[in-house]
């Protein structure tokens, strides 16, 4: 049994950049002091959810909460890194680069060396999620980054949804994909097509059997205007057994996987070796109207 324990940070966000970036590295910090060697924060963890307004107000939210990699952010994530010893997923920020920005993840290794960064490939552009306002599509490609543990892939939120980018990852040779998430409920939006909290757990629960991979969600909680993030972040094994899942309030979520318990799956059920790909044409296609 190759076992890793993973840490999992669900925050809530203040105002402040500064206090976010500290808040973040003290729950950092006691993760890794909890015996975590893999920790995962948040998405857009430096702020508050911005994306939830458009028009007059999105202009001076966007100026305010950018940063640049690397820059402030990614340094201090990759001294934490580095002082507790640990792999380190820094959730996303908000990264300005030239004339584009982008909802960006950064991964560091023990060592406080940034392995690389992921640029969130989907953007929504629903009610109060205005993100097509503020982020270009990631030209990044799916990523998965080799650590001393394992090989992890970070997809961002919204990417979710999309079995495609959990089937890359997993064919990239990743053992776990973390999903840095910012994902609750709306103030006056029904959920009419039914439970959106049920769902986002069980697409996920999906891509992580369907793959034969661990799979850990890290949201955010508290609310933030309009927006009432549910936390329950979670980890799901290879073959979807939930192993913790957060409640809806600020903790540190420590969880020990089987990182061979993936493989027993994969040549158990040979879901790998018995795909088509001659036969998924259509899947690389654009929509047809």
């Amino acid at each position: 049994m190759r076992k890793l324990t993973l840490g999992l940070v669900q925050m809530c966000m203040s105002d402040s950049m500064q206090s976010n970036l500290d808040h973040a590295l003290a729950l950092i910090g006691s993760a890794s002091e909890k015996g975590a060697e893999v920790v995962c924060l948040p998405e857009l963890f430096t702020t508050r959810y911005f994306a939830q307004y458009e028009g007059e107000e999105q202009e001076e939210l966007g100026l305010a909460c950018r940063d640049t990699i690397p820059g402030k952010a990614t340094r201090a994530l990759a001294a934490m890194a580095r002082k507790s010893n640990i792999t380190l997923i820094g959730g996303s920020i908000y990264e300005s680069d030239i004339d584009r920005t982008y909802n960006t993840s950064t991964v560091f290794s023990n060592k406080g060396k940034m392995l690389g960064k992921y640029r969130k490939t989907h953007i929504p552009q629903d009610q109060y999620y205005f993100e097509k306002e503020y982020f270009e599509p990631g030209d990044t490609g799916f990523k998965v980054f080799e650590t001393d543990q394992a090989k992890i892939a970070s997809l961002i939120c919204y990417d979710q949804w999309y079995p495609e980018a959990a089937r890359c990852c997993a064919l990239l040779g990743a053992d776990v994909i973390f999903y840095p998430t910012a994902i609750g409920t709306v103030k006056g939006i029904q959920q009419t097509e039914g439970n959106w909290h049920r769902a986002w757990e069980n697409v996920m629960r999906g891509h992580a059997i369907a793959n034969s991979l661990v799979v850990a969600a890290v949201n955010r909680s508290g609310i933030e205007d309009r927006m009432r993030f549910w936390g329950g972040s979670f980890v799901i094994d290879a073959f979807g057994k939930t192993l913790k899942r957060a409640g809806g309030k600020e903790e540190v979520v420590i969880c020990d996987i089987d990182l061979d318990h993936g493989m027993e799956v994969r040549d158990g059920w040979r879901f790998f070796r018995n795909r088509r790909p001659e036969c998924y044409g259509e899947i690389v296609e654009p929509l047809r109207k």
